[in-house]
């Protein structure tokens, strides 16, 4: 709120928080299998501004790894949630093998769900509704299975179409890798020459994922190192990217 446009560029309401974020996940067991709402349900069953579109990079992929990607064809709605109710999900769940360089676009209402031995950057729009929809029945700290959302779960979930999974051309300096309704985001690899970007009003969010990149912006250079976010604000008009590394740089696209 006290920067406004000027971080987060026009057309953003402060009073709805930051657009996207971006994280790195790190995961050593299943995470729960879950939906989130597109925006317009979003509002209408939470009174949330906006929903949850985002997209996985697999960073770092242990052998077998896998991820949930959605149901099988021909599930129903109904049958979807009688499973819930049942425990037995997992036999409705399509797994699909991943490796590192792989990208995939979840649309708000894809049923997901990521394994172990997974590193991956994330980026999302910028919201907390989650609908669990099973936990692998497991247990939680107090000894009882944790809350499922079946109902409002059930009916947002896209149980018809798969997320599309595409892969890194490596060799590239630069090149997009996700492109959706929400956000964008490019890979860059440095060494040699910097690389010139121009913001057009909007903010860059970058993370470090191989070696150390330099951020240059007027008389500001920031190092980051592996694991590293830098914010550039929206005001800003220009920078460049240099060092010997990988970056991940994502943009908001409305």
């Amino acid at each position: 709120k006290q920067y406004g446009a000027a971080l987060a560029g026009e057309g953003n309401n402060p009073d709805e928080g930051f657009p996207l974020l971006a994280k790195l996940l790190d995961a050593s067991d299943w995470l729960s299998v879950q939906v989130h709402p597109n925006d317009e349900q979003a509002r209408q069953l939470e009174g949330d501004p906006r929903g949850k579109t985002e997209a996985w990079v697999i960073l770092a992929a242990e052998p077998g790894a896998k991820l949930v990607i959605g149901v099988k064809p021909g599930t129903t709605r109904e049958q979807l949630a009688q499973a819930i109710r049942d425990g037995c999900l997992e036999e409705l769940l399509i797994f699909a093998d991943v490796k590192a360089g792989d990208v995939v676009y979840l649309a708000a209402n894809t049923i997901h769900a990521i394994g172990p031995g997974l590193l991956i950057y994330e980026i999302q729009q910028s919201s907390d509704v989650t609908y669990r929809l099973y936990d692998w029945n497991r247990l939680g700290l107090d000894g009882k299975p944790r809350e499922l959302h079946i109902e409002k779960g059930t009916q947002v979930s896209n149980v018809e179409t798969l997320p599309p999974i595409t892969h890194i051309d490596a060799e590239r300096d630069q090149a997009i890798i996700v492109e959706g309704e929400y956000f964008r985001t490019a890979r860059h690899r440095l060494s040699g020459a910097p690389q010139s970007i121009q913001t057009q009003g909007r903010f860059h969010a970058l993370t470090c994922v191989e070696g150390e990149a330099v951020l240059t912006a007027g008389d500001t250079t920031l190092n980051l190192s592996i694991g590293r976010t830098a914010l550039v604000p929206a005001a800003v008009t220009s920078y460049s990217l240099s060092g010997d590394g990988v970056l991940l740089r994502s943009w908001q696209t409305r």
